[in-house]
């Protein structure tokens, strides 16, 4: 029971005292489940390492083709913008949240708890009478963000397996750059996601956090090692990019703004992070020179992979990789990074659900109930993997309904609910508006060209782009 790391007494007892919704029963490691800064608090540097991990993950990867849908020029710069943008919205959240929690004399107040709070003291009474549910919208969007990320894990080790498998009898010791001739997959690439699916379910089993905290260590590990040698490969030989367009169709630009949101991931954490440094007050230098070393190298990565691949850019940059045992190794150990990654982002929807759905039982069923709901989570991710076998455009419809209204759309609104009655200037409010917009826009239009695209006929084995070549 100590590997599952849970106490069903103790956190039956604890339930009888909170209220019944998910969202209040949650201890989610992104929102809720946060110690007080103090003595055991995190230190400068691994503040900083837990900020690079929660930003850096599969959307890195696809970054490449994300720069080839806007073009080598508006690409770069719109990452750039799209970045800073991010940023900025991450500093207004943890101004509002800190003067919530000192106009409300608490310690720590959370994304969702913000929101409930910033709109209970609004001007507007059906806002005010309904504050909870914005709680519960952050809640959901968590959740729907969270089990995104899990699904696009899912097709990003499927893919990678399957290349690593059907191409091993033609893998050689000499590293050449990879033809483009596809061969017929011998294997559907749902057989391999079927077959992953097993081991992941074994994986959430984990719930100590103390034993995640190690395959957390084996991934940072193994995705240093795999980021290494992409960046070594990649500036060999760049050709000069004179066919590339500078500026792609504006249908593609917004595949290109999903993909973008959806790769700075690192939203949800800013608060607890904060919360968790032993000196809370040195977040603000932790949080700029984090996401200044995140956004060079998205930056670096994305527009380098465009320029080696040109073209014939795919999905993950890892299966524009050499067919040699080599590079083959980059793709086994980013995959095994992801694997143990998976356990660490199903975390959070797990504690957003499972406490509410253990309060519903009696202590004797409530490991069966968790277990289930668990097994259950892992098998939709897998069934959304399985009906849409498209990484590229998962993570730009991940990233355009979730990521683009928690990452840009409800921070401004709160910097205007909050502060709106206390003297808020023009340039304040015009600004938080446009980002507010700009949100909105990107996250209709940008979920409706990933949901066209998704509609139009495709070779299913090749739908992602991800065949076997020679």
């Amino acid at each position: 029971m100590s590997l599952l790391g849970r106490d069903y007494n103790s956190e039956l007892n604890s339930l009888d005292n909170r209220s019944q919704s998910p969202s209040e029963s949650s201890s989610s490691i992104t929102s809720e489940n946060v110690h007080p800064a103090g003595e055991a608090g995190l230190s400068m540097m691994q503040t900083l390492i837990h900020l690079l991990k929660c930003n850096i993950g599969t959307g890195l990867l696809g970054l490449p083709l994300a720069i080839k849908n806007a073009g080598l020029l508006v690409g770069p710069v719109s990452l750039l913008a799209i970045g800073v943008l991010t940023v900025h919205c991450m500093v207004i959240l943890l101004n509002c949240a800190q003067h919530l929690s000192q106009r409300l004399q608490k310690t720590f107040v959370n994304y969702g708890e913000a929101t409930m709070y910033s709109l209970e003291t609004c001007p507007n009474t059906w806002l005010r009478t309904h504050a909870v549910w914005g709680k519960y919208t952050v809640s959901f969007l968590l959740i729907i963000t969270q089990l995104g990320f899990c699904s696009v894990y899912f097709m990003f080790m499927a893919d990678n397996l399957q290349q690593m498998v059907e191409e091993a009898h033609v893998t050689s010791n000499i590293c050449q750059p990879r033809e483009i001739l596809a061969l017929t997959p011998i294997l559907d690439i749902r057989f391999y996601m079927l077959t992953i699916l097993p081991f992941l379910i074994l994986l959430v089993f984990i719930q100590n956090l103390k034993v995640l905290s190690v395959f957390s260590t084996l991934a940072n590990i193994t995705t240093v090692g795999s980021m290494a040698l992409i960046f070594e490969y990649i500036m060999q030989g760049i050709p000069y990019p004179s066919n590339l367009p500078l500026m792609a169709n504006w249908k593609t630009f917004l595949l290109f703004f999903g993909t973008a949101i959806f790769t700075f991931e690192g939203v949800g954490m800013v608060l607890p992070l904060k919360n968790q440094m032993k000196h809370p007050q040195q977040f603000s230098f932790v949080l700029y020179l984090g996401m200044s070393i995140v956004i060079i190298l998205y930056i670096f990565l994305g527009t380098l992979g465009y320029m080696k691949f040109g073209s014939d850019t795919q999905a993950s940059i890892t299966l524009n990789l050499p067919n040699c045992w080599l590079y083959q190794s980059v793709k086994l150990m980013y995959s095994i990074g992801i694997f143990f990654t998976y356990a660490l982002q199903f975390h959070v929807p797990a504690e957003i659900i499972i406490p509410f759905a253990v309060s519903q039982v009696s202590e004797s069923w409530a490991l069966f109930v968790d277990l289930s709901v668990r097994s259950g989570l892992v098998c939709l991710t897998c069934v959304s993997a399985i009906l849409i076998p498209r990484l590229d455009l998962v993570i730009s419809l991940v990233g355009s309904v979730s990521s683009s209204a928690l990452a840009l759309i409800i921070p401004a609104l709160l910097e205007i609910v909050i502060f709106y009655s206390e003297d808020m200037s023009c340039v304040t409010l015009a600004k938080d508006i446009m980002i507010s917009i700009l949100g909105l826009l990107g996250c209709i239009f940008g979920t409706y060209q990933a949901l066209y695209e998704l509609t139009q006929p495709t070779n299913h084995s090749m739908a992602n782009s991800t065949g076997v070549y020679a």
